[in-house]
């Protein structure tokens, strides 16, 4: 039995790493063989990601509490699961303020289990928006400076980087993007691609598919003091909300999860905060689902689906990855379901809510950290 190839999708929040594996995903089991996601997230558990890769009906697992650079056994343990399940390649992400996973995963996996696992291209997605960070004169995205150092650290890790989202911009915007990745990163190779319309998709796979990390160690600047200053500018937001119309009859949900979007926007605006990615998830009967995002107080939300059906009631996950605090997140999203609500006349019952800055104390070990003064 040969090995399982494996390979890490990274990028920034927002870059479309989940939409990008399921085209990887989709294009490997068109051509070689099959192939499974992984998702990750620093979260315990209600995870937009991982639930939408499960609706999307391709083999899925997830590693959920923190990143896999710190949970080697349990993402072996879900990589030999997955095989297990038939799955010829597995892609897995690590949250989008991540990086280091070089390191911690793939020359952990090259030490450990290298009989097991063959080490595709580490691979970074890169969002034309985001990218606007490392112009030379950066445009004004509303987010913290000290954020730049995460994505340019992202490249740095790379084996491959590639453009994602090429059909959100003209010829003259996709060369200015890749001659700036080209002049940052000479030495690395560089494809771009749309996940969501196909274009791109089978080249970038074809080229993963053969070729291999080079799995060596890198000066990324993890844990710096700019690595430091960017991880304490984010923080996470995860829950789970089920909506229930008082009067049981059927409305439309698509109004009322654009109200929530609406209403978390204009607060972070108020408190100057923003949201590199906001999700929001929720499963109807048989395939009809809703799944939108936002990348930023200042963008349109992106309606990946929305339902076609209306309903009496609902469970709803929503996610969010904060350049705010994470007391202004919650107030933000509160605020967001007690308004809608509210307005369609909807009983609101949390079932999962965690919240918490990226260096909080006592976040690490999933915050069961203890101390005795």
């Amino acid at each position: 039995m040969g090995k399982t190839k494996y390979m890490i999708v990274s990028g920034f929040l927002g870059a479309g790493k989940t939409t990008g594996m399921l085209a990887f995903l989709r294009s490997v089991n068109a051509r070689y063989g099959s192939a499974a996601i992984l998702a990750n997230d620093l979260g315990a558990d209600n995870i937009v990601d991982a639930d939408f890769t499960a609706e999307s009906e391709v083999t899925t697992d997830c590693v959920a509490g923190d990143c896999i650079c710190y949970q080697h056994e349990a993402l072996v343990d879900k990589l030999r699961r997955l095989a297990g399940r038939g799955a010829d390649v597995v892609f897995s992400d690590i949250p989008g303020c991540g990086i280091g996973a070089l390191e911690h995963v793939y020359l952990q996996l090259r030490e450990n289990e290298g009989d097991e696992f063959e080490l595709l291209p580490f691979t970074c997605v890169v969002d034309p928006e985001r990218l606007k960070m490392l112009m030379p004169e950066p445009e004004e995205l509303n987010l913290p400076s000290e954020l730049r150092f995460l994505l340019d650290a992202q490249m740095a890790e790379a084996d491959l980087i590639v453009l994602n989202k090429i059909d959100t911009i003209d010829a003259e915007q996709r060369e200015k993007c890749l001659t700036l990745i080209r002049t940052l990163r000479p030495d690395t190779p560089l494809m771009a691609m749309s996940a969501r319309t196909g274009e791109g998709v089978d080249a970038v796979t074809d080229y993963v598919m053969t070729h291999t990390s080079k799995a060596e160690r890198r000066d990324i600047g993890y844990g710096s003091e700019a690595f430091i200053a960017a991880e304490s500018r984010l923080s996470w937001y995860n829950r789970r909300v089920w909506f229930e119309q008082r009067e049981d009859k059927s409305l439309d949900f698509n109004a009322v999860l654009g109200e929530v979007f609406e209403r978390v926007r204009a607060s972070l605006r108020a408190v100057g905060g923003n949201v590199p990615h906001l999700k929001i998830f929720a499963s109807g009967v048989g395939r009809d689902y809703f799944k939108a995002s936002l990348i930023g107080v200042d963008y349109p939300v992106e309606y990946d689906r929305r339902f076609e059906n209306e309903y009496a009631a609902l469970s709803v996950v929503v996610n969010a990855r904060a350049a705010a605090s994470a007391a202004q997140m919650g107030a933000a999203v509160d605020e967001a379901v007690e308004a809608a609500a509210e307005k369609y006349n909807l009983r609101a019952r949390t079932f999962f809510l965690e919240s918490f800055g990226m260096t909080d104390e006592g976040r690490s070990n999933g915050g069961r950290a203890s101390r005795i003064s």
